[in-house]
């Protein structure tokens, strides 16, 4: 996937690059796979904001993504490769031998035109769907269930994959993205290849306004303003934070500050932590 890049015409455009879209098919999203999507802008259902820095973004669609892969047996054709702007990976649409159309997370190397299938009978080529017990030892592999049927809920973004290093005992065991070993349960659903747009990651937006089509929303270091507002505030000239370490607005530790619950019950998968030596 290549990327695209501007001639400095404006302080905007110079050093603003974008994906080259010219790879995916020039067609209007599937209808029937359309659902609206609500703002919230950080906000819980009491109208508060839980989430800061979110707000604003261009009013988009949802796509109905079939995670689960679930329609065993069956080969698909790949109709069009689209983008989502609710994602940072592309999409792929499907329509099934009976007629049944259905988006997925388009692999790299996936074309319009090729077929996919998901089962025990599917090779082992990008875009076909597998158990984990199905599949060979070292293949390259993305949109993971946690729970059998639940759905992929692991590396689902652009560019990335994990690797199935060893299958032992009902479980198979994963290197993420993160680097973190884990097991999971051979009968969870896999999709074999790497997710595409792998050039995401360069992409420079260029402007801020770019960030705000996406609706984050600006953020002010905590170092610029005053006591009462934040921990770090307050001061002669550029002060230091005055403690041992960063801290958020409401004092918790903002560098290295573990949030996931000590003993939680999936620990016993975990076999290597991404931050462990």
């Amino acid at each position: 996937m290549a990327i695209k890049t501007y001639k400095p015409v404006t302080p905007g455009r110079r050093g603003m690059t974008v994906t080259d879209y010219s790879v995916l098919s020039k067609v209007e999203p599937e209808r029937s796979l359309l659902e609206s999507l609500k703002k919230n802008s950080g906000r819980n259902s009491y109208g508060r904001i839980t989430v800061r820095h979110k707000g604003g973004a261009q009013r988009r669609k949802y796509r109905v993504i079939d995670f689960k892969r679930n329609k065993l047996g069956m080969d698909a054709e790949v109709m069009t490769l689209e983008y989502d702007p609710n994602r940072s990976a592309f999409i792929a649409l499907i329509q099934y031998e009976d007629g049944e159309k259905r988006y997925i997370i388009a692999p790299d190397g996936l074309n319009v035109g090729d077929k996919v299938r998901s089962g025990s009978d599917a090779d082992i080529k990008p875009g076909n769907a597998l158990a984990l017990a199905d599949i060979p030892v070292g293949t390259v592999i993305h949109n993971i269930e946690l729970y059998p049927g639940k759905g992929g809920q692991l590396v689902r973004s652009a560019g990335n994959m994990a690797q199935l290093m060893a299958k032992e005992n009902g479980y198979a065991l994963l290197r993420l993205p993160s680097g973190e070993l884990r097991n999971v349960s051979d009968n969870c659903m896999a999709t074999i290849g790497v997710v595409s747009n792998l050039d995401h990651e360069n992409v420079n937006y260029g402007k801020a306004g770019r960030v705000r089509h996406m609706g984050v929303r600006p953020t002010v270091r905590g170092s610029v303003m005053n006591p009462n507002d934040h921990p770090h505030g307050g001061g002669e000239g550029k002060s230091p934070v005055g403690r041992p370490g960063p801290v958020t607005p409401w004092g918790k530790p903002a560098l290295g500050y573990k949030t996931r619950k000590i003993g939680k019950s999936t620990d016993k998968f975990i076999v290597k932590r991404r931050n462990s030596k």
